[in-house]
């Protein structure tokens, strides 16, 4: 095993490799987290006026097939939080956003501009960053299992950075990359995450030793160690375990006379337990891993879950009456479904929950989260808070009980099972989803022929990043 003064020399020798992408200190953005909070107080004002002023032009029953389609609302303002964020929390880590979670432009665009690096599974993927202006070295390969065609693409392109867990794939990083900085990735724990990616991905701690041997036999560059603790991670923890299996892993490689300089700790940030997740991360880090090392991250979901509000029309209504008590109950039909944007049901586990925009009683029913209707950007919408003289919110109005199905033919379309709501819903209402910013319109299909394009319409609540944007 390398003494720890072997471990630092190596460190110190890769020191010019830290760099974090020009990624500028969030005060040069905001004044910190006041600012934050003055743009979160307007988050719901904006994206309550843009959807409001998108429905306004709709007329579901006389319009053109497909006007009435659900849509989008992205506050990119809240990318641009999420950002400033990390970088107070995780300062030592360089983002690279996992685009698999929303390939949406405005994203890409906006980390590109504020020094992100990306994290790419695919050719389409790469293409669709370097696009954006993005330099290959601020792109990361991170799928172990790599198609041969887009090898060479990428080899072409520049792209050197990869990940890899399995002696095939050595050999064929060999013939056609054999430039390539490798990241060895390694099993984790991830049996607290909401998806799990260890069955499929990650070589264990007995076979690593035998990896970088081959590695060393091939002439190939181990430039770090890699692992992803699976998306949708519950328990910090999991990273300190996995930091120190990455030590185990460097001091392996140093031994074999590779010179490896990057951590990847991967991707399994979400945002409800970011603070303490970073804690814990920036502690293992500095215990185990020297300043020289660089440590860069996958994060998706993080940025994007509650940056996109999703509005659906309602398409049909189905009334269901118990014969034995006489309750009505409905079955309200959207345009939009676990085959579209509601994907992230099936594949992400998630439970969208549905939120009243407009019924023909109330045209402007959504709930502004009680954001003051002096607010200049409230007024200038102009919509008036759904609190207002409300009093069909009172407590004990009866509560209407719904189901909520998608447009397709398939009995699994199914939306919400069971919902509760004061208000009636009708056919031509509006119904609105939020936090739908993460596995949704990525992997929206045309099956039964409805579209996977969705318009999204953009906000900024956040100066820094309507500058950057050109908004």
């Amino acid at each position: 095993m390398a003494t720890i003064a072997a471990r630092n020399t190596i460190t110190d020798e890769y020191a010019a490799v830290t760099t974090n992408y020009s990624i500028k200190p969030a005060a040069a953005y905001e004044d910190g987290a006041e600012h934050a909070q003055d743009g979160e107080r307007k988050t719901p004002a904006m994206i309550g006026a843009a959807l409001q002023k998108h429905i306004e032009g709709v007329d579901p029953h006389n319009c053109e097939a497909g006007e009435e389609d659900a849509f989008f609302v992205a506050d990119i303002g809240e990318v641009y939080r999420q950002h400033m964020r990390w970088k107070r929390n995780l300062p030592r880590v360089t983002p690279h956003y996992a685009i698999k979670c929303n390939p949406d432009p405005m994203v890409l665009r906006l980390l590109s501009a504020l020094g992100a690096g990306f994290d790419c599974a695919s050719k389409a993927e790469i293409e669709q960053v370097l696009k954006t202006g993005v330099e290959p070295s601020r792109i990361i390969y991170a799928q172990p299992c790599k198609t041969k065609s887009y090898l060479r693409y990428t080899a072409k392109q520049n792209v050197k950075q990869m990940t890899f867990d399995n002696t095939d794939e050595l050999y064929k990083v060999k013939e056609l990359c054999p430039g390539a900085e490798l990241y060895l990735r390694i099993l984790t724990d991830d049996s607290a995450s909401l998806c799990r990616l260890s069955q499929k991905f990650g070589a264990s701690m007995d076979n690593t030793q035998e990896l970088l041997a081959l590695a060393k036999e091939l002439d190939l560059n181990i430039a770090g160690v890699a692992f992803h603790v699976g998306s949708g991670a519950t328990d910090p923890s999991a990273f300190v375990q996995a930091v120190r299996d990455a030590r185990t892993v460097f001091d392996q490689a140093i031994d074999l006379g590779f010179h490896p300089h990057t951590l990847d700790v991967g991707g399994g940030f979400v945002s409800e337990t970011f603070e303490d997740t970073a804690a814990v991360l920036s502690a293992a880090l500095d215990l185990h891993m020297p300043p020289t090392i660089r440590i860069i991250a996958e994060p998706g979901r993080y940025y994007t879950s509650a940056a996109f509000t999703l509005a659906c029309n309602v398409i049909a209504r189905r009334t269901v009456e118990d014969r034995d008590t006489g309750v009505k109950s409905y079955m309200l039909y959207l345009n939009d479904g676990v085959y579209g944007n509601f994907s992230s049901i099936m594949f992400d586990h998630q439970h969208p929950i549905p939120q009243v925009l407009r019924t023909k009683r109330r045209p402007d029913a959504f709930d502004y989260k009680h954001y003051s209707a002096s607010s200049e950007s409230l007024m200038d919408s102009g919509y008036s808070s759904a609190e207002e003289g409300s009093q069909d919110f009172a407590t004990g109005k009866p509560q209407i009980e719904y189901s909520i199905w998608g447009p397709t033919c398939d009995g699994i379309d199914c939306i919400a099972e069971k919902w509760t709501s004061a208000e009636t819903v009708d056919v031509g209402d509006w119904l609105y989803f939020e936090d739908m910013g993460a596995y949704t319109k990525c992997s929206a299909r045309r099956f039964n022929g409805f579209t996977d394009k969705h318009e999204t319409v953009y906000v900024s609540s956040e100066a820094g990043a309507s500058a950057l944007l050109g908004f």
